[in-house]
């Protein structure tokens, strides 16, 4: 099944942390983010100390797949507020699962407590660590 890298899953990836090699699976199968799970990521790296340049190439040169946050994931995101709100989700986590629901992709993430919503909102969420 193909995988909606979430921006956790990014980062796991980009600093070389628990869950890499899982996440380097995923993007040599053929992966896809959401756009805004792109600028989080980058967003983080910047945070971190990366000049903002370095932080887009880094995130840019990632063989996937990405996936434009537009009005039909917008309100897939919006219309999850209401079964993600006691996980305490962001924008950028229910981005990452409107947009694997959308595709019928697997989320791929960091965040256990996705597993837990993943029956409600009617996505396969796979937990990198």
């Amino acid at each position: 099944m193909p995988k909606m890298l979430d921006s956790s899953a990014l980062l796991a990836f980009c600093l070389g942390e628990t869950g890499a090699a899982h996440v380097a699976s995923c993007l040599k199968a053929g992966a896809s983010a959401c756009t805004v799970n792109l600028s989080e990521a980058i967003a983080v790296l910047v945070r971190k100390g990366m000049p903002a340049e370095e932080a887009t190439r880094a995130i840019s040169r990632l063989p996937l797949e990405p996936v434009d946050f537009d009005v039909n994931l917008a309100a897939i995101a919006g219309e999850m507020i209401a079964m993600t709100k006691i996980a305490g989700l962001s924008l950028g986590d229910r981005a990452c699962l409107a947009a694997a629901r959308h595709s019928g992709d697997t989320a791929v993430t960091a965040d256990r407590v996705w597993q837990t919503l993943a029956a409600t909102i009617g996505v396969t969420v796979e937990v990198i660590r």
